[in-house]
């Protein structure tokens, strides 16, 4: 299938036209035609090289709202015409035993992400969301719920799962106290999801300067991390921390804060982290863990969560031939909503 996209050609992470082709459909694929991508800013570091070194021409996107197109002849779930996603992952060796119990992010034989990784069957380099078409194995699409708002949808396939699916792991319910480090676009996901599973949500940040934000999506306020009476009066206060920071950055200033038992997970970044000081850990017998996205039935109960809760990130709609500009401002700093490409834009390429 012949389509065009947004393709970076090396690590400098500028993005132009690319027409390429979309395999031919196996027997148990979808192809979609693709309405929205969402920007995130792991795409930036990927197609820069931050994360290690990529096969390129590179198109990048994994949180994708579409329509189906066509199907294999195998495919049984989806109909032409269904409104449908695709998350941060195409395939997984669906037969090892953490693909078994649908945790296909820690698959034993590694999992195939939606770009940069090789097909599992033909080595092709996979390539994302930032095009008109896509082919995902059936398995691997999500549907979406009737009365959800496709245009604001996309980020909850990366953003949405990777905050929530700690929150789940962690038991998060009704009275939790949960903190969440940074208010940009994971950050923002998590507060929205904690609140709605009824949680008493804090954010944590340097200065107080996005409270009103903080408050407008259901948290109390902002704890300062600058204000150290503040931070000493704030001990033992919370059950879990979800940390989206995507720096490497000190971590031990928030231990403190968590109760006996508490857990500091860390979805934001990837790399390595300031030595921690073990003493607030072993009085505590508190935890600072990680936490990759979501299996495949994990993403699919979000999405209805995020439909039945009305829950949705703050969107900012550009054109594609905006994408440049996006990744400049996602590289100066976090934003306090996520980037979604209207796909139409790429019609008149």
């Amino acid at each position: 299938m012949k389509t065009i996209g947004y393709a970076a050609h090396d690590s400098d992470a500028h993005m132009v036209p690319y027409h390429f082709e979309r395999r031919d459909l196996r027997a148990n694929d979808v192809a979609i035609e693709i309405l929205y991508s969402g920007v995130c800013h792991s795409d930036l570091h990927t197609v820069n090289g931050d994360w290690g070194p990529q096969s390129y021409p590179l198109v990048p996107g994994h949180e994708i709202v579409g329509v189906v197109q066509s199907i294999g002849t195998d495919v049984t779930k989806y109909k032409i015409g269904d409104k449908v996603a695709v998350g941060c992952m195409v395939d997984s060796c669906q037969a090892c035993d953490q693909c078994d119990k649908g945790e296909e992010q820690y698959c034993r034989n590694g999992l195939t992400m939606t770009y940069g990784s090789p097909d599992r069957i033909s080595g092709d380099i996979t390539q994302g969301g930032y095009s008109k078409h896509i082919v995902v194995r059936e398995e691997f699409v999500l549907s979406l719920p009737e009365n959800m708002d496709l245009s604001k949808s996309a980020p909850i396939l990366c953003a949405g799962i990777t905050t929530y699916s700690p929150l789940r792991t962690w038991g998060v319910k009704e009275g939790s106290r949960v903190g969440v480090i940074g208010l940009g676009g994971l950050g923002h996901m998590a507060v929205k999801l904690a609140v709605a599973m009824g949680a008493e949500v804090t954010v944590l940040s340097r200065s107080k300067k996005k409270e009103q934000d903080a408050k407008a999506m259901g948290a109390l306020g902002i704890l300062a991390s600058s204000d150290e009476e503040a931070m000493q009066a704030a001990a033992n206060s919370f059950d879990l921390i979800i940390d989206t920071v995507p720096a490497k950055h000190d971590v031990t200033p928030y231990t403190q804060l968590l109760d006996i038992d508490g857990t500091l997970v860390i979805v934001g970044q990837v790399g390595p982290l300031e030595e921690p000081m073990t003493i607030p850990l072993i009085t505590g017998r508190r935890r600072i863990a990680g936490s990759l996205i979501g299996g495949i039935e994990e993403t699919q109960e979000v999405l209805e969560f995020c439909a039945k809760h009305n829950v949705y990130p703050e969107c900012e709609m550009i054109n594609v031939d905006q994408i440049n500009d996006a990744f400049e401002r996602m590289a100066k700093g976090d934003m306090a909503h996520r980037i979604v490409i209207d796909m139409a834009s790429l019609a008149a390429e």
